[in-house]
């Protein structure tokens, strides 16, 4: 790789870099295919947890652990991915990755109990968290600053699509053949992009001299951070927070294990993570808008299933098929999105994407009960579109203005913000459906009750018909209009999440304007100065 690749701006001086040897662009989209399966994984089982849990004959509160074991162990692999890549080369992290992820799916697929699942997913989680932040790395220092308006788009859209379809692909899967499909349709095409990536990346060679450097304190201060964060934000809506024990010591270990990781990354010599890349204002600011791009993709992917399950009764392909559009929108603004990078200031491109948000969620400000695929129509072409316009600008910016030397660690980073968002987002969201819900309840439930003269009148019209049906009339109609009142009580929650998300995507618009326009970085040091 000749040195100009790795200075940024579209002004690049050498001619010979436009050229990309046709090796490393099959190489790269190898990467890409096993990224979107790392991803996809993620929220692929989200809409078939049902079919699962009856699969393995498992409780309620078990089931939630295939997604949380997998988003633990991902969490932990995707910064110290940077140092195993420096360490080991890309071509042997990559391979590795995508034969271990393959590997783990097919153990997915043969698990007869929970805990082996549970197990099993943690190891997939871990082994495929490798594979995610490779590619954004890949993508920047093979890749000449002239071909990022197709690269990054490409990057982008896999990194948003496969979560938002994955529920779309999990319920055909899951309905069409059995839940172990979810894991078996990985082994395929994981096998081919790992025998794909041994064969043709050779972008750079590792450093083994690292490993004597290497800072065990500081992998275990991480993993104990990170992981306990993950599980205290996963949990803690579910079980009142600090009240429930597990929960109140996670919260313990994530204190000293943060305090020990922050201290290890800036004192040790060659540190697990190398937190000096947001010095890089541009780059501190890009991990910022990806963390809330992470509530945006990873809460309305979440928020939407919610609500078409609870209040619309519908079941896991019947969600897939209403989501589809956002998936759609994605994949036909992605090329325009690369289009407008090169020829338009990133930061009205992030200020317009935001706004697009907001509006998208605002629209369902106006929920009801009735709301089905047309009136979910627009919302969803606004996320999907918005997703893309801020998702390329954002990488970009944030990667773009780097030194190559920088730029695995930093992707590494870059990724995890926008889990944690997602992590964060959905502890959020979850408590406010939850605390919400129960307050409105309250106030509802206190307008429907004895003395209240349209009340009694419903409860003597529905007792009589009941009655006539051979039921106990007013214990049925009681139950009834309590059925009601909690429908209600939930809609005005979602409605209530929905306003939290306009608002949060509204103040970033403006915080996009604040940032300063990144120049053509010069060497690569800190862009925009």
């Amino acid at each position: 790789m000749s040195k100009a690749t790795t200075i940024g701006g579209p002004g690049a001086p050498a001619v010979p870099d436009e050229h990309i040897d046709p090796k490393k662009a099959i190489a790269f989209l190898a990467m890409v295919f096993g990224m979107f399966m790392a991803i996809l994984d993620i929220q692929i089982v989200s809409a078939s947890l049902a079919e699962i849990q009856a699969g393995l004959s498992a409780s309620s509160d078990e089931i939630s652990w295939v997604q949380t074991s997998y988003l633990i162990a991902e969490v932990i692999m995707i910064p110290l991915s940077g140092f195993l890549g420096r360490l080991v080369s890309t071509r042997i992290l990559f391979s590795v990755s995508a034969a271990g992820f393959t590997a783990a799916s097919v153990l997915c697929a043969t698990a007869t109990n929970i805990d082996q699942m549970i197990v099993y997913r943690a190891i997939q989680g871990f082994i495929g968290g490798g594979m995610i932040p490779s590619v954004f790395a890949a993508a920047f220092t093979i890749f000449p600053p002239s071909k990022r308006s197709i690269v990054s788009p490409m990057i982008g859209l896999v990194a948003t699509l496969a979560p938002t379809i994955g529920p779309t692909v999990g319920g055909y899967l899951s309905n069409a053949f059995s839940w172990h499909w979810l894991f078996l349709v990985n082994v395929i095409p994981g096998i081919i992009v790992a025998i794909a990536a041994w064969k043709l990346i050779d972008f750079d060679k590792g450093d083994r001299s690292l490993l004597n450097k290497f800072d065990w304190w500081g992998l275990a201060a991480m993993a104990a951070f990170l992981g306990s964060l993950e599980y205290v934000l996963e949990e803690g809506p579910r079980n009142d927070w600090l009240q429930d024990n597990a929960v109140y010591y996670c919260a313990i270990v994530m204190v000293l294990g943060g305090i020990t990781f922050f201290y290890r990354a800036f004192t040790a010599e060659q540190p697990i993570v190398d937190l000096f890349a947001f010095k890089n204002l541009n780059f501190a600011f890009g991990s910022a808008f990806s963390f809330v791009l992470g509530i945006g993709l990873y809460g309305l992917t979440y928020v939407y299933p919610v609500y078409l399950g609870q209040v619309r009764g519908y079941d896991a392909l019947m969600i897939g098929e209403a989501l589809f559009v956002s998936g759609l929108c994605m994949f036909l603004t992605a090329p325009v999105a690369g289009f407008l990078s090169s020829r338009m200031d990133p930061r009205i491109m992030i200020m317009i994407g935001f706004l697009g948000f907001g509006a998208g969620t605002w629209t369902m400000t106006h929920l009801t009960a009735d709301w089905d695929f047309y009136e979910l129509l627009i919302p969803q072409i606004f996320r999907g579109v918005s997703l893309m316009l801020c998702m390329v600008p954002i990488n970009n910016l944030a990667l773009g203005t780097l030194p190559p030397a920088r730029l695995k660690n930093a992707s590494g980073l870059f990724n995890l913000m926008r889990n944690l968002g997602g992590a964060v987002g959905l502890a959020v969201i979850n408590q406010i459906l939850t605390d919400r819900g129960a307050m409105h309840y309250a106030r509802l439930s206190e307008s429907v009750h004895w003395g209240n003269p349209e009340a009694e009148d419903m409860m003597a019209s529905m007792s009589k018909n009941f009655a006539s049906h051979g039921l106990d009339g007013s214990a049925t109609a009681l139950a009834k209009i309590s059925g009601m009142v909690h429908l209600q009580a939930s809609l005005l929650s979602f409605m209530d999440v929905f306003y939290i998300l306009t608002i949060l995507f509204a103040s970033l618009a403006v915080f996009a304007v604040m940032m300063r326009k990144p120049g053509a970085p010069a060497g690569g040091g800190g862009g925009g100065h």
